[in-house]
């Protein structure tokens, strides 16, 4: 059995896998002699770039996992990884596909340093929750092993081990309240950034109902919605086409139940002789 190749996909195995994305990614990697999972992956990662269009086996078009993609080739990802184990890492992919999302992917380079800085926020967050919850966890075992240890005669009692878990006990209580403290900024920074972004649902509320007062202020809020503009021009084109087509077939001969013949949509360009 041949070894598959591995390394880089070189230019003529990419522009094979342009013109033959329909055949499927297996079907290609058979041909390339690559690992199938490597071609999905290249293949994806093309897709989230724009490079190459979804091919029909892919399924429909998820915006939310393509900005996943986009994210993981991203040059400040190794950073992320370095920074973050991987079970919080698929929790920073998430809330990124969300935010951008959200946004409708119109997301300008300083936005984007805000939201990643938004997110890591996120993660110590939890990270002072969780430590809060292992904290909570101990305290609680040892006062149980110390009552225990307290409802034993004065003869059996072990004083060092009661000293020992007082301490851990105290030192447990001066964590929790330090990470408490340290949630309580970070919320407060959280807060404070999503504000900045123009993130909350109460700006987001009051940008809708702005959106409304004036002719310049819809325009303002299509100029910062890029989606609804696409889906308006999409709607435009759709009726100009087909106005057209409809135009086209009204200025034929047509022959009426009454055996006449006649263009139903008669002007000076459509006229025929």
């Amino acid at each position: 059995m041949d070894t598959l190749k591995k390394g880089r996909i070189s230019k003529e195995e990419e522009s094979y896998i342009k013109d033959n994305l329909e055949a499927g990614y297996e079907k290609i990697a058979q041909e390339l002699n690559r690992d199938p999972n490597s071609v999905l992956e290249f293949i994806q990662r093309k897709i989230a770039k724009g490079d190459f269009k979804s091919p029909s086996w892919l399924g429909d078009h998820n915006p939310q996992r393509q900005a996943e993609y986009e994210l993981t080739i991203r040059p400040y990802w190794n950073e992320l990884r370095k920074q973050f184990t991987d079970e919080e890492l698929q929790l920073f992919k998430y809330h990124w596909s969300r935010v951008v999302s959200q946004f409708k992917d119109d997301v300008t380079p300083t936005e984007e340093m805000q939201i990643v800085d938004l997110i890591k926020l996120e993660m110590l967050m939890n990270r002072s929750l969780e430590g809060n919850k292992n904290n909570i966890h101990e305290i609680s075992r040892l006062e149980t092993m110390l009552e225990a240890e307290r409802m034993l005669t004065r003869e059996a009692q072990d004083g060092d081990l009661i000293f020992n878990m007082e301490r851990q006990v105290a030192s447990y209580k001066a964590s929790q309240e330090s990470l408490n403290k340290d949630y309580r900024e970070l919320q407060t920074k959280k807060n404070s950034m999503l504000k900045e972004m123009k993130a909350t649902r109460e700006q987001r509320v009051k940008r809708l109902e702005d959106s409304k007062h004036n002719f310049t202020s819809w325009l303002s809020h299509l100029a910062t919605n890029p989606q609804i503009t696409r889906e308006y021009g999409a709607m435009m084109e759709k009726m100009r086409m087909s106005m057209e087509k409809e135009k086209e077939r009204l200025s034929k001969f047509h022959k009426y139940t009454d055996e006449m013949v006649d263009q139903p949509f008669l002007t000076p360009d459509t006229v025929k002789d």
